[in-house]
């Protein structure tokens, strides 16, 4: 009946690690984005011991196969193996980390409560990583995409073209984060920030993964973009994500 039951409680999910705390002497508590179970806190026992087979696989932006045992109060992990080993280039450059840091932090939130889009966030944040651990892309770059398409997966998509408000066809010369994005002029309250035409375009390019055209941007515009996305994605998670404080924009 012992076994019977262990099996009944064990399960397997992709997974990617988003922060881990130390527990006790050797063991390490994980906070885990799944592609099919959501969001969840694990424990990783031994893990800390140089004799662990899996401590390697259950550090920060890793991805791996992970067979868990439902606890009481935190799941178990049994056994780890690696599908996306990102963390090591990430870690090695201070800029892919601080990057890699935010990224988390803000999957971190944008899942806690919210199960139903946690498979998308997944994906969203899996690729991310891959292309920050590669350097596909510039790192601010590749943030400012993520945080871009993962507030629109959480249904706070931007309008960089038509006003956000009215509907009225763009392009506009403000931007609001409270009415969600680019506004006409009828439409923009006092103080909305006036981004320059480039910029509206980096940003549209961001979100729709239009790497050619973000690519060839220019620092200027890429700075500029990089605070109204930060304040827009602030914003809307009603918090500050602090690991973006650290990243530093040319």
């Amino acid at each position: 009946m012992s076994n019977q039951s262990f099996a009944a409680r064990t399960y397997r999910d992709d997974a990617v690690v988003l922060r881990t705390h130390k527990l006790g002497e050797a063991d390490r508590i994980i906070t885990l984005l799944t592609h099919r179970h959501g969001q969840l806190r694990a424990v990783a026992r031994g893990v800390r011991r140089t004799s662990s087979k899996f401590g390697a696989r259950l550090e920060p932006f890793m991805v791996a196969d992970l067979q868990l045992v439902k606890g009481r109060t935190l799941d178990i992990v049994t056994q780890a193996v690696a599908k996306g080993s990102y963390g090591d280039a990430i870690a090695a450059n201070y800029d892919r980390y601080v990057v890699a840091a935010a990224m988390a932090e803000t999957a971190e939130r944008l899942t806690d409560v919210d199960g139903e889009t946690s498979g998308a966030h997944y994906l969203l944040l899996v690729g991310a990583l891959a292309a920050l651990s590669r350097a596909a892309h510039a790192p601010g770059l590749i943030l400012d995409s993520y945080l871009l398409r993962a507030v629109s997966i959480a249904g706070w998509a931007p309008s960089f073209g038509d006003c956000a408000r009215c509907g009225a066809p763009g392009p506009h010369g403000a931007f609001n984060a409270a009415l969600g994005g680019a506004v006409c002029h009828e439409c923009r309250p006092p103080g909305s920030p006036a981004p320059a035409p480039q910029t509206m375009l980096l940003l549209a390019s961001l979100l729709s993964a239009d790497w050619a055209a973000a690519d060839a941007s220019e620092n200027i515009h890429r700075r500029e973009a990089a605070g109204l996305v930060a304040g827009y994605v602030q914003w809307h998670l009603e918090r500050t994500v602090r690991s973006l404080k650290l990243v530093e924009r040319m």
